[in-house]
């Protein structure tokens, strides 16, 4: 079974930085792609970052600029960086992978880690 443990969220004043981190229990190198979710309370869980296997990247307009995620295969781990933190980022972050394999799409989530930014 494939786990997703994320961490690295807290409590930071508005124009500050954290980084996130989701360590998978396995080789990253099997997931075709992984990525962050952000879900503010009351709101649906919307895709922030994801990055694929070859290290493509895409974001949401919302975060362009302020957000980076990044990969380490060494350590099965894939990082968010957050810069530039507004209160409207307020969210628990989640960790996704996705394997694609023989037409088949597996997800795979993490439990998720709080960002709260105060103004």
């Amino acid at each position: 079974q494939v786990q997703l443990v994320a961490s690295g969220g807290g409590l930071v004043q508005a124009g500050g930085s954290l980084r996130l981190s989701c360590a998978a229990s396995e080789s990253i190198f099997s997931f075709t792609t992984m990525g962050w979710y952000q879900q503010a309370p009351g709101k649906q869980r919307d895709m922030v970052a994801t990055i694929t296997s070859g290290g493509s990247t895409n974001y949401a307009d919302s975060v362009k600029g302020r957000f980076t995620i990044s990969r380490d295969n060494t350590k099965n781990t894939v990082y968010l960086q957050i810069n530039s933190l507004k209160p409207e980022d307020t969210a628990i972050y989640y960790c996704n992978a996705v394997r694609r394999r023989l037409g088949f799409s597996y997800d795979y989530w993490g439990q998720g880690t709080q960002v709260t930014v105060s103004s």
